[in-house]
């Protein structure tokens, strides 16, 4: 299957060229050169991922010159590449109240699709590969990428540890080193509140995705704010970078521009990126039942206001799967 996914990768740069030596790959073990074929621009393979960056653009590349036009993607891949053992596993492992709280948030960006099974799904921001690993499990022929070759190897260390077939690559979301049209299913989960214009990246998606987009991102609500005030979210991230979150209306009018129909949702969500004390509380056999039923009551009271958003896009006669 990773022959095959591999196919669906192109110049970043140009967008016309193959990528010569990219079949002759065969591990993560391979460092290599990849060679596009129409524009000649020579790419790297670090431990068998391909770093798949326009020149120009890649974070680390340390070009002083192009410091003003990069430092946010340069402070962001900084932030991610730092090695985090947690981020290989996660959820697995987590008190069930987490667990359930991300299963439940995929679950809703994955039900407005075509079915999974069987379809190529580019998983865009991939970081360490929860979404990939979610993906895989359900059916989908995964191809993961992200900005950051930290995370990109973390994500190749998940499908390693739980014997997971699906391809990393190191990646810009603005310009996916990916065909027109190429994939199934284009996919993100929490990736484009990190980029300074975030609807380039939704255009972006919407380029590479021949049946449907999945779009799940912080929401720009006022619930958000107050939970900016009460300490529980931030208007700026750990990497230094503002957080950009969306509008339904901004999203929307992207996807609909390029030809899909698309739909969007708010809801409750929030949980630490850590599981801590409340976690575990609530994980206990005699609370996680009230804990989930009380969380889904508080959604439909609240949910309309949520500080989540989830936007799903189709093409006209790819109406939603009936089954994963």
């Amino acid at each position: 299957m990773s022959r095959d996914l591999r196919r669906l990768l192109v110049c970043p740069a140009c967008r016309r060229g193959d990528l010569a030596g990219l079949s002759d790959l065969t591990g993560e073990s391979d460092d290599a050169k990849l060679t596009c074929t129409a524009c000649g621009e020579v790419y790297e393979v670090h431990g068998g991922v391909p770093i798949l960056v326009p020149p120009g653009a890649d974070p680390h590349s340390g070009r002083d010159e192009l410091d003003h036009l990069h430092a946010h993607k340069r402070r962001q891949a900084a932030h991610f590449d730092h090695a985090v053992a947690f981020e290989t596993v996660r959820p697995h492992g987590t008190p069930p109240a987490h667990r359930w709280l991300l299963g439940h948030k995929l679950a809703r960006a994955t039900s407005g699709l075509p079915r999974l099974r069987g379809a190529t799904v580019v998983d865009a921001c991939c970081g360490s590969g929860m979404e990939a690993e979610w993906l895989a499990r359900n059916g989908a022929r995964v191809l993961a990428v992200d900005l950051s070759e930290g995370a990109a190897r973390r994500a190749q260390a998940r499908a390693r540890r739980f014997g997971l077939d699906y391809v990393v690559v190191v990646g810009d979301v603005e310009r996916l080193p990916i065909r027109t049209g190429g994939a199934d299913v284009a996919f993100v989960h929490d990736g484009l509140h990190h980029l300074s214009d975030p609807i380039g990246g939704v255009r972006e998606l919407a380029r590479v995705a021949g049946r449907a987009v999945s779009i799940t991102e912080p929401a720009d609500a006022a619930l958000t704010q107050v939970a900016v005030r009460l300490g529980l979210a931030a208007n700026q991230e750990d990497a230094g970078n503002k957080v950009r979150r969306l509008r339904p209306e901004q999203v929307t009018a992207e996807l609909e521009s390029a030809g899909f129909a698309a739909r969007a949702e708010r809801y409750l969500m929030y949980y630490g990126h850590e599981p801590g004390r409340p976690a575990r509380l609530l994980s206990r056999p005699l609370l996680y039942p009230a804990f989930k039923a009380g969380f889904g009551a508080a959604d439909r009271l609240a949910g309309r206001w949520g500080n989540k958003l989830c936007v799903t896009g189709v093409r006209p006669g790819d109406g939603p799967r009936r089954e994963r």
